[in-house]
């Protein structure tokens, strides 16, 4: 008896198969993005405008390099380590092709609290320059770039962690509105904090809740009473040459920065995730959420072990790479070798570069963020939902931090959505089948059309925007797939279409080739509401078939969609997709078909 026990506990390891070298290659490839691309880069087409976008890329990493470790109240010259390790380690491990890792506004104005708290102004007196210490560096300097990099090290374990933990794919709670408002936000924080700067004035740094407020009222005390007797130019002062060996960060005071490093992760993380996707959908590849966790989890974790600040992507240099025509991460790491010439050479001749000036980097620099102003018009005309979340979460994010706000804007957002779906028609009363039909015309006897009829029967919001987007397009694959039995197509030709678009999807889907011969009908009297998201990605498949040649019409339309999707997307004003009813678009489809082949037939 005891021996069949063993036995038939034996029996799931006799079933389990040892890894295989595929598996392995697999795996690679997998977590290291670099090895997908870089077999098929084409020196010929892309290293040109590589080395051109890596040229005009350095630029901007060393000096906003230099305004961002200002910023985060450490030595200039840690900004330029901070500049070049952690582009080198996406790179490798990130899938966005123009992302430009490095230092950034948001993330380093969070450490500079850490760094502001543990090592204050007043310790600096306790300290000298010393020849023999790190880089010839004050101690008090070495003191603050221990914290920066502990703050680094730890946002770093909690972004790998959540790669871990599979993470990546609840990214989906995080919405456009919610972003736009928190990095908005979070870059009017920054701009007031170089209020000292840009005016000359010397103020204590101020963080904590309500001090956007306390910065405001301190620099108008200032220049009303005239309290600023000095006009001396402040300038940036000794760059010390070459790269430091590398150290590990202190762990001693882990505990301490647990705070910043959780607002690291997660700020960092999002505004990098929202330019890897922005950039994936430009070029038409796929980015993967899980992965990203884990690039610039590895960004911060191994860069802060050379003296660096936290990274993250910024827009300015991802808006830059766009600009001069970058093809891949080979742009990036050209830049890292203009980066570490400017360290072993030129940097001692940054010596009298105004701090001023590096404020105004770090202003211009945010310009981008700071005209997301302009997203509440549309936010406006879209959905008033969107709208006053952005506006709720832009007033959290200044009266708090950039992680509060950005916390409050996936709580608020979630609950009005789970608030809203309970009081919407989940189902569609009406049982549209899929159809042929035969369209007479005068070059030929009969052409066969297939028209696809989809019935929306759920709201469409971001909470299933990708799923809804997933399901027509496999739809639509499975119609055109021409290696299934003839049987199963038969069976599937016959069987009703009503198609539940509800719920959550986390896999990518893939572009299908969509057949020239099928028209895509989608019957909208079942979507009782949508947000920005939603009236997104119904732009996005009508693009999507646009661009393949397929025509789509929608039927049954609300007149707030169609206002929202006329002012959203660049909609074709010639040819007329919005129907009152399914024969009304067959009819326009019948007629489209015969004036095309009539032009075929005068062509020839």
């Amino acid at each position: 008896m005891t021996g069949a026990k063993r036995k038939k506990k034996s029996m799931p390891w006799s079933k389990m198969r040892m890894p295989r070298c595929e598996d392995f290659k697999l795996w690679c490839r997998r977590r290291l993005p670099i090895l997908e691309w870089a077999t098929h880069y084409s020196l010929k087409e892309s290293l040109l405008p590589d080395t051109v976008s890596g040229m005009m890329l350095a630029v901007q990493q060393v000096a906003q390099g230099l305004a961002f470790a200002v910023l985060s109240s450490v030595h200039p010259v840690f900004g330029l380590y901070g500049s070049l390790f952690p582009a080198i380690i996406y790179a490798i491990f990130g899938m966005g092709r123009h992302v430009a890792t490095g230092t950034f506004a948001l993330t380093s104005l969070i450490s500079a609290n850490a760094v502001e708290r543990l090592v204050p102004l007043s310790s600096q007196n306790l300290t000298t320059r010393s020849n023999t210490s790190v880089l010839g560096l004050s101690d008090f300097e070495m003191q603050r770039i221990s914290v920066a990099a502990a703050v680094s090290f730890l946002g770093g374990v909690i972004q790998v962690a959540m790669f871990v933990l599979q993470l990546g794919s609840a990214t989906f709670l995080i919405t456009e509105p919610v972003v736009s408002a928190m990095t908005t936000g979070a870059a009017t924080h920054v701009v007031t904090s170089q209020a000292k700067y840009l005016l000359g004035m010397k103020m204590p740094h101020i963080s904590g809740p309500l001090g956007f407020f306390y910065m405001i009222a301190t620099s108008l005390t200032c220049y009303c009473t005239n309290m600023e007797n000095t006009y001396g130019l402040e300038v940036v002062g000794h760059i010390p040459k070459g790269i430091p060996p590398p150290r590990a960060p202190p762990m001693n005071i882990l505990s301490a920065v647990i705070t910043e490093a959780f607002g690291v992760a997660l700020v960092g993380y999002v505004a990098s995730l929202a330019l890897a996707q922005g950039s994936a959908k430009k070029f038409r590849y796929s980015v993967d959420d899980n992965q990203e966790f884990l690039a610039h989890g590895l960004s911060n974790v191994i860069a802060s072990f050379f003296f660096c600040i936290p990274s993250a992507a910024a827009m300015g240099r991802t808006a830059g790479l766009y600009s001069t025509g970058a093809k891949t991460q080979v742009a990036c790491l050209i830049s890292c070798i203009f980066v570490l010439i400017v360290i072993y050479t030129i940097g001692p001749l940054l010596y009298w570069l105004p701090m001023c000036v590096l404020a105004s980097i770090i202003v211009v620099g945010l310009k981008g963020m700071l005209i997301q102003f302009r997203d509440l018009k549309r936010y406006w005309n879209v959905d008033k939902i969107d709208w006053g979340i952005w506006v709720s979460t832009y007033i959290f994010t200044i009266c708090f931090a950039a992680n509060v706000g950005l916390l409050f804007g996936v709580v608020c957002t979630t609950a009005i959505v789970i608030g809203r779906f309970p009081r919407a028609n989940t189902l569609s009363t009406k049982n549209m089948k899929e159809m042929e039909f035969k369209v007479k015309t005068e070059m030929d006897d009969e052409t066969l059309q297939r028209v696809k009829i989809i019935s929306i029967n759920n709201p469409l919001v971001f909470l299933n925007a990708k799923k809804f987007y997933n399901d027509i397009m496999n739809i639509i694959q499975k119609e055109n797939t021409g290696n299934q039995p003839h049987d199963e197509i038969r069976k599937y030709e016959q069987s009703t279409l009503v198609s539940s678009l509800s719920g959550i999807c986390n896999e990518e889907a893939t572009q299908p080739c969509l057949n020239p011969k099928c028209s895509l009908i989608l019957d909208c009297s079942g979507l009782t509401f949508s947000d920005y998201t939603g009236v997104s990605m119904l732009i996005e498949v009508y693009m999507d078939c646009k661009n393949k040649s397929v025509d789509v019409c929608l039927v049954h339309c609300a007149a707030s969609l169609v206002k929202a999707m006329k002012y959203c997307g660049n909609l074709d004003s010639e040819k007329p997709i919005f129907f009152e009813s399914v024969s009304a678009a067959i009819s326009n489809m019948h007629l489209n078909k015969n004036l095309s082949i009539l032009s075929d037939h005068s062509e020839i």
